[in-house]
């Protein structure tokens, strides 16, 4: 039996590691924290320079009297764009309107995604010819879209107005602008909605619709009982998310109408890029980019309290 000294008893301890600290972490987990913040550099960097950079620029240069072709140094303001957004009744109208059109492009193009991703899910002959067509218009540039949907509208050799017989200027007329529009939107971004609600709709077991259809509950029953509780988390992030990606459109509004005729079609991005790149009034744009911000903010913070709620009450 080998005696142990007080000199081999220090060495031993020596070579021991270093107990946790008063935390529970050694240092060992202080190093893998490290080198997780150099995994995530490469793509928080961008982000910083593309996203936060220019978003905390924009909200400086909305304090500032900036405008374009201006040789005087800007001056700083504070909050006279904002008291003179306050009192711009074209910038609320137009508020309004890109209301209006998020609302009225959101809402039906929901339900005509749920519907079309419930079909999709059945077994149905060539079901993956079906898929396959039913992404097309979220492969083609918003641009190209507007560009084809206007050829669509053309008041004198549209396909419209070829099966109607009619000439009617669908996107000159103040009471048909809007309307053309939203149909184009929706159009547009349902191929997005309906694979967001069939990737959900993909991950619900069939031994539960079958075991509710043994026990004689309807398809209207076995939708509210087992479908809508698998996929409703799904639905109402995908439903937020495209209330807010309609309130900032522009690409497609601008190529058909460019914010007419008369206003009908000027959403508020628009009209805050005319002011900025027409008429050289950044400070003033730049303000209204912080409202649309604001307001998208709060849709946020509303639909992430009652999502929280929802998971709550389930």
């Amino acid at each position: 039996m080998i005696p142990v000294t007080a000199d081999s008893a220090r060495s031993d301890q020596g070579s021991a590691p270093p107990p946790p600290t008063a935390t529970g972490k050694g240092p060992g987990r202080a190093a893998n924290g490290h080198r997780a913040w150099f995994l995530v550099l490469p793509a928080l960097i961008p982000i910083l320079l593309l996203s936060v950079g220019p978003l905390l620029y924009g909200i400086a240069l909305a304090f500032t009297d900036a405008q374009a072709g201006r040789t005087d140094p800007t001056q700083w303001i504070g909050l006279l764009n904002f008291q003179d957004l306050l009192r711009d009744t074209l910038f609320w109208e137009s508020f309004r309107i890109g209301l209006v059109w998020a609302v009225a492009v959101s809402v039906p193009q929901f339900l005509l995604a749920l519907g079309l991703a419930l079909l999709l899910n059945q077994n149905l002959r060539f079901r993956w010819l079906s898929r396959a067509l039913a992404i097309v218009p979220w492969a083609m540039p918003e641009v190209v879209v507007g560009i084809m949907w206007r050829l669509v509208y053309h008041p004198d050799a549209g396909l419209l107005n070829e099966t109607l017989g009619t000439h009617r200027d669908w996107l000159g007329s103040l009471s048909t602008a809007l309307p053309a529009v939203v149909v184009v939107g929706i159009w547009a971004r349902l191929p997005q909605v309906t694979v967001t609600l069939l990737a959900g709709l993909s991950n619900v077991p069939r031994e539960l619709h079958e075991a509710a259809a043994m026990d004689g509950a309807g398809a209207w029953r076995r939708f509210r009982t087992v479908t809508w509780p698998a996929i409703r988390p799904i639905a109402l992030a995908i439903s937020a998310l495209s209330f807010i990606w309609n309130v900032n459109s522009f690409a497609l509004v601008y190529v058909l109408t460019g914010g007419g005729p008369g206003g009908r079609t000027r959403l508020p991005m628009l009209f805050a890029y005319e002011e900025a790149f027409r008429y050289g009034q950044f400070g003033y744009a730049a303000a209204m980019g912080c409202v649309l911000v604001a307001v998208v903010s709060i849709l946020l913070a509303v639909h992430l309290v009652a999502r929280l709620k929802g998971d709550d009450d389930t």
